[in-house]
């Protein structure tokens, strides 16, 4: 009875999954993928994706959970039965294994004060001290601009800076009424728009959602699209529009930044720099 009753709402009758934040970690940002993947196949059941491979029904629903990444044998299931590149998602596996791994490493060592060349995270607040004033200067700069580009070499610590500096700050602001709607971060990867388009629309709620893209450079070089790359750019953008109820934070490697029209080095038009501890905090209004 329960088994027939779990197949008919999971698999054919389609009771939705609890939503999964690939921004959270490495195996919720497979699963967010996979799921991608799955709609893009049309929605194929996992009843239907059961008959194509030799998993069952909860086997292949439960790599998609986000709970826990699934052995590489029931990714790849999951993979072939929506049609998926199976080379291109073995990739996918071990970079999200390795980071799982990586992350394992770093949280053996959680209660040291340093974290050596591993990034603070937003859960680091309380260790992430000394730059006070760094992340005071860059609560002003996203609050006065709609969007705004934290520029700084390689190794400089602007993943920190992000994570452990501003997000706590925007998470829980002085002013209630400031509270994000919602707070999403990501790295942009070599399909921004099409692993990352639902995370541009704003959530429901009275306040802005804060997109903060790590990394950003990733989108011109990793990306080999440049249609991909200028709609992804054109829907970042539409954060200058207060209607748009988005604001958009970028981490980016070195101190230039590409014009988005026609993908050469240029300052931002209508931009505002600010020197401040080896960082430069750019703004659109």
């Amino acid at each position: 009875m329960f088994a027939a009753t779990w197949l008919m709402k999971g698999a054919g009758m389609g009771r939705s999954e609890k939503p999964v934040d690939p921004a959270a970690g490495p195996v919720q940002r497979f699963a967010y993928a996979l799921r991608e993947l799955r709609r893009e196949a049309g929605e194929v059941t996992y009843r239907e994706m059961a008959q194509r491979v030799s998993y069952s029904v909860p086997t292949l629903s439960q790599a998609a959970a986000g709970e826990k990444l699934p052995s590489l044998q029931v990714a790849l299931a999951y993979v072939k039965a929506c049609g998926g590149d199976l080379v291109e998602w073995e990739r996918r596996w071990h970079e999200a294994d390795d980071e799982l791994a990586s992350r394992s490493a770093v949280q053996d060592a959680a209660m040291a004060p340093y974290r050596g060349l591993a990034r603070f995270e937003a859960g680091d607040q309380s260790r992430f001290f000394g730059r006070e004033r760094l992340t005071d200067e860059l609560e002003r700069a996203v609050r006065a601009h709609r969007v705004t580009a934290v520029f700084g070499p390689s190794g400089s610590g602007k993943s920190s800076l992000l994570r452990a500096g501003l997000i706590p700050r925007l998470q829980r602001p002085d002013d209630p009424l400031l509270r994000p709607a919602a707070l999403r971060i990501f790295t942009p990867g070599p399909q921004p728009l099409r692993t990352h388009r639902r995370l541009l629309a704003p959530a429901a709620g009275p306040t802005d959602t804060w997109l903060v893209a790590d990394q950003f450079e990733e989108v011109f070089t990793l990306c080999q699209d440049p249609e991909e790359r200028a709609r992804f750019l054109e829907l970042l953008l539409t954060a200058l529009d207060p209607g748009s109820r988005l604001r958009v934070v970028l981490g980016v490697r070195g101190t230039a930044w590409m014009n988005t029209k026609r993908g050469q080095p240029v300052g931002w038009s209508r931009s505002r720099t600010s020197p401040v501890g080896g960082f430069a905090f750019t703004g659109l209004s």
